[in-house]
């Protein structure tokens, strides 16, 4: 095979790493990156803005025929090393297909009727945020706000997603003031998702309508300012020794109950 790209000096290289490591230069180049067969997959038929598919030898050879059939006239291919490839993976065991997307342009938020929104408030684990994106593709939720949470192209939230990312409405508002105005002027009921005795049971809330539930940081949970400003505090309630679940289980319940009002 000709023309392999072996040096980590390749300018489609060097971009690749800056973008898998640093949220500035994803910010910056308006990219980010992708590795894995599936996820790259996903973003070619959901037609993502891919502008750059790079391929390790033994991944061409293996994929190549798959891949070069779909349409990739928008992207640049690229074929490097073996070696290069287990460089530059974020993976113990690489498939050797990598991937750069365009991150898409910021919408507005488009509330429907009977929507169901699940507002991340302060989460930091990108497994967690890639998570709670899956199951909320999975369910059905309206769409994931994302609000002064980890970034949502870091490759750790995009590989968590299992493609889930092209496929979710996903909104980013970091401003507490313009997302509650931008609730209210749309008729969201919001509810703060609390360990509070005193809170509402899940179980028992009622989820018509449009309606928003927040739900924050793993360790420390929704600041006070904030569940204060919903309209109504509810809770999973919980038995044994236990009194509170991961982000993205909680959140996961919470998506279900939601989804039971339509």
């Amino acid at each position: 095979m000709e023309n392999i790209v072996k040096s980590k000096d390749n300018p489609i290289i060097k971009l690749y790493q800056k973008l898998s490591s640093s949220k500035k230069e994803r910010l910056q180049y308006g990219l980010f990156v992708l590795e894995g067969l599936r996820i790259t997959e996903d973003a070619i038929k959901e037609e993502s803005g891919l502008s750059h598919l790079i391929l390790t030898s033994a991944a061409a050879e293996k994929y190549g025929d798959m891949l070069f059939q779909t349409d990739l006239r928008n992207a640049r291919t690229v074929v490097i090393s073996n070696e290069l490839g287990r460089k530059i993976s974020s993976t113990d065991n690489t498939q050797g297909v990598f991937a750069i997307c365009r991150i898409p342009q910021k919408k507005n938020m488009i509330f429907s009727e009977n929507g169901k929104y699940l507002v991340l408030c302060g989460l930091q684990d990108p497994g967690n945020v890639g998570m709670i994106i899956r199951t909320a593709d999975a369910l059905g939720i309206d769409a994931v706000i994302m609000s002064g949470s980890c970034d949502l192209y870091s490759p750790k939230v995009v590989r968590s997603t299992m493609g889930s990312i092209f496929r979710m409405n996903i909104f980013t508002e970091n401003d507490t003031e313009k997302l509650f105005s931008l609730l209210s002027e749309n008729n969201v009921i919001t509810s703060a998702a609390v360990i509070d005795s005193n809170a509402m049971p899940v179980t028992e809330c009622d989820f018509s309508g449009r309606q928003a539930v927040f739900i924050g940081n793993e360790g420390n949970g929704l600041p006070e300012d904030i569940s204060r400003r919903c309209m109504s505090k509810i809770i999973i309630p919980m038995h044994g020794n236990i009194n509170s679940l991961n982000a993205a289980m909680a959140a996961g319940i919470l998506m279900w109950e939601m989804k039971r009002f339509g």
